[in-house]
């Protein structure tokens, strides 16, 4: 196919779209897998002792769950500007109180995913610098499966219930 449309000058499309994620299970070793043949799932990562705790392969596995996120994000961005850049002209207030509505929750939405990017972008220099995956008050490990559900986490669940109740007694400083 390449051959047929290299004379014509058109280029030949990619396999696949490349802001198509695939999904961990999917993965093989194309892209550096840690594992025989393919790279771990949430389901192996569960499976791994204490004594495994964030070793390469985990460290991959979330440092790739993190680019996927922060592509998502930075993409969603985009989007958002392009959406608020068109420009749609309406007389009738009723209209206008409604686009001005649905931009301020996106606006919101946006700002909440800045802040998810800053933490992700942490969450990756923690990764190369070796310190991912550990609290950041104890020094213990977080746990695989917290750091799964939310994979910014920074505190160990009960540092992060300590901080909570400290919150709730002394107000959201």
């Amino acid at each position: 196919m390449a051959q047929a449309n290299a004379g014509k000058g058109r280029r030949t499309p990619p396999r696949s779209p490349p802001a198509a994620p695939r999904p961990a299970a999917a993965r093989t070793t194309e892209s550096g897998g840690a594992k025989k043949g393919k790279e771990l799932s949430e389901e192996d990562l569960l499976k791994q002792g204490e004594k495994e705790y964030m070793n390469d392969a985990q460290r991959a596995f979330f440092k790739q769950r993190l680019l996927e996120l922060r592509a998502q994000l930075l993409n969603n961005a985009d989007d958002t500007g392009q959406h608020l850049r068109e420009n749609e002209i309406t007389t009738d207030p009723s209209d206008r109180a409604t686009l001005e509505e649905e931009y301020t929750l996106e606006l919101r939405t946006r700002d909440r995913e800045r802040k998810l990017l800053k933490k992700v972008e942490k969450s990756l220099r923690m990764i190369d610098d070796g310190t991912y995956g550990y609290c950041e008050e104890t020094g213990e490990p977080i746990g695989l499966a917290r750091l799964l559900a939310r994979p910014t986490a920074t505190l160990s669940l009960e540092a992060q219930e300590r901080r909570e109740r400290v919150q709730k007694l002394y107000g959201d400083d």
